[in-house]
């Protein structure tokens, strides 16, 4: 049996595996050990299993996730979402459908810190939700917005996602964190006008029923000064030389913690909420990138990526006609599966292809996380959907519904960086 079928039988096991709902990275380890003892040797194949999961947790670029994680979490439970929240909706409270414009840009801003996707979906859900259904905004819609602005926490730096593809692929992690800053803005920008023209087109979806904050535009600042400020020190280090990534997150995570402290909102149970919740979520990561890297060789053993990259490259057909096959897969994976799970079973074969075609692999980094965002709300997965409409007890069917206007406004955002990779590589190249 030749190493390229053994492959592909691989792939047939694992989504096998997937289906009956064995956790991806058992399903991932389990395929590998079995693939390379078939084109190997069983006890090479073992002894492989060991060394890579040893050396997969022992990366030190992995040690960000962690640190960027632990920032999120102890700034969400010193409230800075629902600050976030009550700030914007001071500055639009007169647009029509300024809510639902406040909720994705308070996830925005909130991702800014977060760097996940699940924590400012949840913070969103709890915090914004019940404020736009109280002054008659449609549930489904207060849902969508709710899971749409979560995944800017996967695009917008610090994300764990971009860390981890930097870990997969190699790419200089801060460069990759800087490149996810103007398309996540972009984005960002594109949703809260997607918001806005669909409150203007169904005026039934957002009712203008809002009273005056009691807050003023001053006020307001006062609330998200937090965000500019961890921001700024954590990714201007990055962009200035003066950080590492690591070094970065551990700034920006002493930095919440004393902004938890100093303004005496960060709880005793909260604080401990936030190592708990860092610490499940680091090891669910490294889970996950151990089973990538074993998983990675035996993709490698079986010449999966090379047959691959030999069959497109003999192909007559356009760059962007291949990138564009790219998102078509991940969008259709992205229903199917978790985002993580697709990165790490996917970039191994699709990331020899695009450096093949002469595309730069940072570029293609934040592009891969943008094709992730629209499986993040895709049925009939849709992991961050799910969380919204459990926190919310709003029916999942209709929150799928009211999330397909904004699924467009990302897919738009992916067609203008594959139009213009300036977008994404402008900043890096700036710093150098």
């Amino acid at each position: 049996m030749s190493p390229e079928l053994v492959g592909l039988l691989g792939f047939v096991g694992l989504l096998t595996l997937l289906t009956l709902r064995v956790p991806v990275a058992i399903a991932m380890i389990a395929v590998a050990i079995v693939g390379n003892a078939r084109i190997v040797d069983v006890d090479a194949a073992l002894a492989r299993t060991g060394a890579d999961a040893f050396q997969g947790a022992a990366s030190f670029n992995l040690s960000v996730i962690p640190l960027f994680v632990l920032m999120g979490l102890l700034l969400a439970a010193a409230g800075l979402g629902a600050d976030a929240y009550r700030a914007l909706d001071v500055f639009l409270w007169r647009l029509r459908g300024g809510l639902a414009v406040a909720t994705l840009g308070a996830s925005a801003l909130f991702a800014s810190v977060s760097g996940s996707a699940v924590a400012s979906a949840t913070t969103m859900s709890v915090v914004a939700v019940p404020e736009m259904r109280k002054f008659g905004y449609d549930s489904g819609l207060s849902a969508a917005c709710a899971a749409v602005g979560g995944t800017l926490g996967a695009l917008i730096p610090p994300s764990a996602v971009l860390v981890l593809y930097g870990v997969l692929t190699e790419e200089p992690i801060g460069d990759i964190l800087l490149a996810g800053i103007v398309p996540g803005v972009m984005t960002a920008g594109l949703l809260m006008i997607t918001a806005y023209l669909v409150v203007l087109r169904r005026p039934e979806l957002g009712a203008d029923t809002s009273t005056k904050p009691d807050l003023g535009h001053l006020a307001a600042l006062r609330l998200v000064w937090p965000v500019p400020v961890i921001f700024a020190i954590s990714m201007g280090g990055i962009f200035y030389g003066v950080f590492t990534p690591t070094e970065a997150g551990g700034a920006g995570a002493a930095l919440a913690l004393i902004y938890g402290v100093v303004t005496r909102r960060l709880t005793w149970a909260g604080f401990v909420g936030a190592l708990s919740r860092s610490v499940r979520t680091s090891a669910f990561i490294f889970l996950l990138v151990i089973a990538g890297k074993i998983f990675g060789f035996f993709l490698s053993v079986s010449r999966i990526p090379f047959t691959v990259t030999d069959f497109v490259g003999g192909l007559d057909a356009p760059r962007w006609l291949v990138i564009a096959a790219i998102f078509v897969v991940y969008f259709v994976l992205g229903a199917l599966m978790d985002e993580i799970a697709i990165l790490i079973i996917m970039t191994p074969i699709v990331y020899p292809v695009v450096i093949d075609l002469g595309y730069d692999g940072v570029w293609f980094g934040v592009l891969t996380i943008m094709m992730l965002l629209t499986g993040l709300i895709t049925p009939p997965v849709g992991l961050i959907t799910f969380v919204v409409s459990g926190v919310t007890n709003i029916e999942l069917g209709k929150v799928f519904r009211a999330t397909f206007p904004f699924t467009a406004a990302l897919s738009l955002a992916i067609g203008l960086v594959i139009a213009f990779p300036g977008i994404v590589v402008w900043l890096p190249n700036a710093a150098g």
